[in-house]
């Protein structure tokens, strides 16, 4: 009898094992994107959900500060609106009423770009009042007391702000 001869043994091609893997994420719901527009790299992610929310480690007092903050730029906003002098009054009251929200959407979200972008637009508002108020009172010569109190909470809460930013971009230490 003669001994029956198998066929040389094929290796499995490169191409065939990407299809095949890309089936199988397919039939497991992997790797598309789902209802929001997220891709999901595993099964664990898609669960969880997005992973970029639970990797901000928060400084202590950053959403008080920014409840402080959308409280006073909000009632800052409602008395330059309710109460002007001029036209330019309400004009200020309007974009302070537009910090305002900018504020309150800070205040309520988890992701940490949008809590960035907050403080930085705050920080920006704070310089700009202390110079522009710096500019006025030595131009009109009205360096009093209770100007200088207004200049320095100015300072402090460019301080707060821009510290507060600091330490969100910060990267965390590896232990």
């Amino acid at each position: 009898m003669a001994a029956k001869t198998h066929p040389p043994l094929m290796k499995k091609h490169s191409q065939t094992d990407l299809v095949s893997r890309l089936k199988t994420r397919k039939i497991l719901g992997v790797g598309g994107e789902d209802d929001e527009g997220e891709v999901h790299r595993s099964k664990i992610s898609q669960m969880l959900g997005n992973e970029i929310k639970f990797a901000v480690r928060e400084p202590v007092g950053l959403r008080i500060w920014i409840l402080f903050s959308a409280v006073a730029f909000t009632v800052m906003a409602l008395m330059a609106l309710a109460f002007p002098n001029h036209v330019s009054i309400r004009l200020y009251g309007g974009a302070l009423l537009s910090l305002s929200l900018i504020m309150w959407n800070g205040l309520y979200t988890a992701e940490k770009v949008i809590i960035q972008w907050t403080l930085l637009s705050e920080s920006c508002y704070f310089g700009i009042q202390f110079l522009v108020t710096s500019v006025t009172l030595v131009e009109l010569g009205l360096l009093s007391n209770h100007a200088i109190l207004l200049l320095l909470s100015r300072v402090l809460f460019l301080s707060i702000s821009l510290s507060y930013y600091y330490h969100l971009g910060r990267r965390p230490k590896k232990i």
